[in-house]
């Protein structure tokens, strides 16, 4: 068989882990041609790709990002597109398609897929927002990485008695910010999920200051924001940006300086802030996130084979199972509000 294989979306730690996967095992077990889609959905629109053989994949394991490349193409954004990607798949005598990516790429296949396109989904974001699978594949890295942030932003406020924000991705979820800021210690963690006030969570750190703890760490995630207002106003107008990529998403960034700011300005205490940014992105991906992502690449060429198209590999109480591509998709999977009400909370304020 031959089976087109795509990265979509932000990169990701262990995307290179799927590529191997989907290559060894398409070779090794099924006898397959692999081919690789350059750039995500603009490789198919384009008709760029590459031949991707056992041979020439076995060390990708450990490398971070992705070979093939990776863009925010949506072939839906024009009129032909969707028929012109089609077209192209046909032309290329692709018979399956592996898409790796999120709730877009994910979503572009689903779409395809009412079309005609047999196509299997990869679950990948380092924002763990992807519906269907209890973890994608990149997160865990990415908490990793935050976390040892946190551990040396701890150090040099100790040091200077300072407040020291550390902005953190997610986009519209606290999944990263909740995790990061419960293994570091952070003593305040705000999340998209749950509007924060400005003015609760300086008295909090005046309060935690008047009793002989002169440091702070506040852990803020990308898309976080206070409950309403004139702080909201600002904080929005802070945090805007300018045009939004194919899939009508804005870049988010910036309420990390804006909140450090405002608890400098209010409370009086020096106050820093970090924003991580790409870093949370490269890198090697976690022992964890290795297996998982060669765990899913392994399932998502056995789907093919049994026919099962239209579905995503997913993980679900440690195993590896299918759900519908169309269920996975269109509604993000938000932060579970009981790691921070009874995990995260005794250690806060």
């Amino acid at each position: 068989m031959r089976i087109g294989v795509l990265t979509g979306g932000g990169d990701c730690p262990g995307l290179n882990a799927v590529i191997r996967a989907v290559v060894v095992a398409g070779h090794r077990v099924h006898g397959d041609e692999i081919i690789g889609y350059l750039d995500g959905w603009r490789g198919v629109l384009e008709r760029r790709s590459v031949p991707l053989r056992a041979s020439r994949t076995g060390d990708l394991l450990a490398k971070g990002g992705t070979v093939l490349g990776s863009s925010r193409t949506n072939p839906f954004a024009s009129g032909d597109g969707p028929q012109r990607a089609l077209d192209n798949l046909a032309e290329d005598g692709v018979e399956a398609l592996v898409a790796i990516g999120g709730d877009d790429t994910l979503g572009v296949a689903q779409r395809l897929g009412v079309m005609g396109l047999r196509a299997v989904g990869v679950p990948k974001t380092i924002d763990n927002d992807l519906w269907g699978t209890e973890v994608t594949f990149g997160f865990h890295t990415a908490v990793q990485t935050a976390t040892e942030a946190i551990d040396r932003l701890q150090t040099t406020a100790e040091s200077h008695h300072r407040v020291i924000v550390c902005e953190v991705m997610g986009r519209h979820v606290g999944w990263i910010a909740t995790y990061a800021g419960i293994a570091g210690g952070a003593d305040e963690v705000l999340v998209p999920e749950v509007p924060f006030e400005v003015g609760a969570v300086c008295e909090r750190i005046t309060h935690r200051h008047e009793r002989g703890r002169y440091s702070s760490i506040v852990v803020v995630s990308e898309g976080a924001l206070p409950a309403a207002g004139a702080d909201l106003e600002a904080a929005t107008a802070a945090t805007s940006s300018g045009p939004v990529d194919q899939f009508g998403h804005a870049q988010l960034g910036g309420i990390g300086a804006w909140l450090a700011a405002e608890i400098q300005r209010r409370t009086g205490y020096e106050s820093r802030h970090t924003t991580l940014g790409h870093i949370q992105r490269g890198g090697t991906p976690t022992a964890f996130d290795r297996v998982l992502a060669t765990r899913f690449g392994v399932a998502a060429v056995a789907s093919v084979h049994e026919g099962d198209f239209g579905t995503m590999v997913a993980l679900r109480g440690g195993r590896i199972v299918r759900v519908p591509l169309a269920e996975a998709v269109g509604h993000p999977k938000t932060l579970d509000l009981t790691l921070l009400d009874e995990v995260a909370a005794p250690f806060l304020g």
